[in-house]
């Protein structure tokens, strides 16, 4: 090669090196991307390398999609954390440069008390840790509800909103309360549904809490009592044993107390009701079969169908004297009785074996 040769040579490879930008460590530059893979993202800085974002420079986010977060050919501003020309190779930050900007975001929601979304990536000991804008805020438990949160976990993967408590940048120390924010969603939630409610109304809610007396239904701002008679109109012998913390459930509002703030609900499905043409059904006279379920000092109960009990009082259990129900009758034993009495209003039905056997004593014609 001769000396022109190496001149021309040396030229080209001088104004294609002018050609290319400067790069230094800590600098912020505009890229475009050109590959987006799993693990990294690839940019184009006008260098004579392509600068590679890892995933964990690109977000907080350990669960970030990056090829749902940006696109080739998309124009971003990345934080060079190191070029080396050598191995050529640029590393660079795409979540120092959010960072930056969202210390100014997080400080301005701090001091103007603005409600703000994250989106929680971690569950710790006493609380959770959401991202917003980069900025990792912490989140204790106690501070997550209006109630005491047990299952952190819940929280993984959603956004939630919440307002900025303590803010301190040089420490690197944010603090949010979401307690606030659900409190007052709850209270507006709250006025709206003792605005627009109604008795008779039907509801949807989820089970907030089984005592021995019923359950709780969140509304979604206010708790409906389902007192255990209004459970259904089989028999129960507790709440918990057809209702579980958490399950959604329809109700019909039966009472409205606005000044106190309750509302009482049935679960009781109208279509269901037992005493619904109940003198259809078992006419005064007509024989009908039931189990003896319950003993009580003056008589028997007799269940003649889910729901709907029938006493037997102990004067009409025999044609002699009965001191004890149980001396003549046995708890599961299906019994034949005569239906003497209904009282729809009180909900009452009296039967009689006692009728039955004088019929069956009387000589026949």
């Amino acid at each position: 090669m001769n000396d022109l040769e190496n001149h021309n040579n040396e030229s080209f490879e001088d104004l294609l090196n002018e050609s290319f930008v400067t790069l230094r460590s800590g600098e912020i530059v505009k890229g475009t991307v050109i590959n987006v893979t799993d693990t990294e993202v690839m940019v184009n800085l006008g260098y004579k390398s392509d600068g590679i974002i890892s995933k964990a420079e690109f977000s907080n986010d350990p669960n970030i999609s990056l090829k749902d977060a940006v696109k080739i050919g998309e124009e971003i501003e990345v934080y060079i954390i190191r070029v080396n020309d050598n191995e050529g190779i640029i590393e660079l930050s795409k979540k120092k440069v959010d960072l930056q900007n969202g210390w100014d975001v997080i400080q301005k929601a701090y001091e103007e008390e603005k409600v703000i979304t994250g989106k929680v990536i971690e569950a710790v000991k006493g609380g959770i840790i959401a991202i917003n804008n980069e900025v990792r805020i912490f989140i204790p438990a106690s501070l997550l509800g209006s109630r005491y949160i047990q299952d952190l976990n819940q929280f993984l993967g959603k956004n939630i909103d919440f307002k900025i408590v303590e803010f301190d940048k040089r420490r690197r120390k944010v603090i949010g309360d979401r307690k606030q924010v659900v409190v007052e969603e709850r209270k507006n939630k709250r006025e709206e549904i003792f605005s627009n409610l109604e008795i008779g109304d039907t509801v949807t809610g989820k089970v907030s809490n089984i005592t021995g007396f019923g359950a709780f239904i969140d509304l979604g701002g206010v708790d409906g009592l389902v007192h255990s008679s209004e459970l259904s109109w089989k028999r129960i012998n507790k709440p918990s044993d057809i209702l579980k913390i958490g399950q959604e459930v329809e109700a019909r509002v039966i009472q409205i107390d606005k000044e106190n703030e309750k509302i009482s609900l049935s679960m009781k499905r109208e279509e269901d009701n037992p005493w619904k043409n109940i003198e259809e059904k078992y006419p005064i006279g007509s024989i009908v079969k039931g189990k003896v379920v319950r003993m009580v000092p003056f008589g028997a109960f007799v269940e003649l169908e889910e729901g709907l009990d029938a006493l037997i009082h102990i004067s009409q259990i025999a044609n002699k004297h009965v001191a004890n129900a149980e001396d003549e009758l046995k708890l599961g034993e299906i019994v034949e009785a005569k239906v003497i009495e209904i009282d729809e209003n009180q909900k009452k039905i009296s039967l009689s074996i006692k009728q039955i056997d004088k019929e069956n004593e009387l000589p026949k014609e």
